[in-house]
């Protein structure tokens, strides 16, 4: 490698140092710079000749929108997918059907399998631009083959309205599609095994792909434990944003964390998570909904 070349490197390194410095999270290069990179090396002996033979990457702020001619380039550390043309409405009913039908006679777990009532698909708008995950369902989910039914169910419903949203802009699904199986016991649930988890997720990629929501809320522990790996715990996690599948995600408390304390304190938590979830949005908040559970 030449002096010029190793010159130019580092001033190209220094230069994304200094964007990633200042906030900036990914850069955009066109498609004209890649055909250039792709193109052998040639030896070049002054920095004139790099820039001739070999275009500037144009990098895009934040502010400035990505064309959708240029390629999205993670930091170190992120992964930045490239941004899928727009699904057709008819092909993407009919392959959330067909991806519905694979799922209700799923037997990859026969254990599963054998003990359940329905399996719980999910329940929602498939052009959402908000989507919940949870861990798995209970028995009445598992009754009523509909997530979040239950008493934390109903308490999610009163959290989604709040925002102005009702269960029907939303798309609310689950890790698990079947309820884990409580062999011995009359009543009561079981977390679901990091196994159950695994073959079961990829009926919940596929929902998320076709979906293509803005926004993930990972509701209580198990379900972001099932979707980022373990992590330092829900009670540091929640509130900050991460990144699933090229989606933002917004770890939360499970409602059924909030049925058991119901302190003011712990609601205001979960609020403040869903203000930030309007905020991404671009949803207008009033002031009224800004003073939820907060203190007279």
């Amino acid at each position: 490698m030449s002096d010029a070349y190793g010159q130019l490197l580092d001033a190209t390194i220094q230069h994304l140092e200094d964007f990633k410095s200042r906030g900036v999270r990914h850069v955009a290069v066109s498609a004209e710079t890649l055909r250039a990179l792709a193109q052998p090396v040639k030896t070049i002996s002054t920095p004139t000749q790099i820039s001739k033979t070999m275009p500037a990457p144009k990098i895009s702020t934040p502010a400035t929108a990505t064309k959708p001619s240029e390629l999205s380039l993670a930091l170190p550390g992120e992964t930045v997918p490239t941004e899928n043309p727009p699904l057709d409405p008819q092909e993407k009913a009919a392959a959330f059907t067909a991806l519905r039908e694979r799922a209700l006679v799923c037997v990859k777990c026969p254990h599963l399998a054998s003990s359940r009532m329905n399996v719980v698909f999910g329940v929602g708008s498939i052009d959402a631009q908000l989507m919940f995950v949870g861990e798995a369902p209970g028995a009445d989910e598992d009754e009523q083959g509909e997530p979040f039914v239950g008493r934390a169910g109903q308490l999610l419903t009163k959290i989604i309205q709040a925002t102005g949203l009702s269960r029907a802009d939303v798309y609310i699904a689950n890790i698990l599609k079947c309820r884990p199986d409580t062999p011995g016991q009359s009543a009561g649930n079981r977390k679901p095994t990091p196994d159950e988890m695994a073959t079961c997720i990829p009926y919940l990629h596929e929902q998320i792909d076709l979906i293509r929501p803005k926004v993930i809320v990972a509701l209580g522990a198990t379900a972001v434990d099932g979707l980022l790996g373990k992590t330092i715990g829900i009670t540091k996690l929640r509130g900050t944003w991460k990144t699933y599948r090229g989606t933002p995600l917004m770890p939360t408390y499970h409602p059924a964390y909030l049925l058991r304390n119901q302190a003011m304190s712990e609601k205001r938590k979960v609020w403040e998570d869903m203000l930030s979830v309007m905020e991404k949005l671009g949803m207008n908040i009033s002031e009224k909904q800004r003073n939820y559970f907060l203190k007279a």
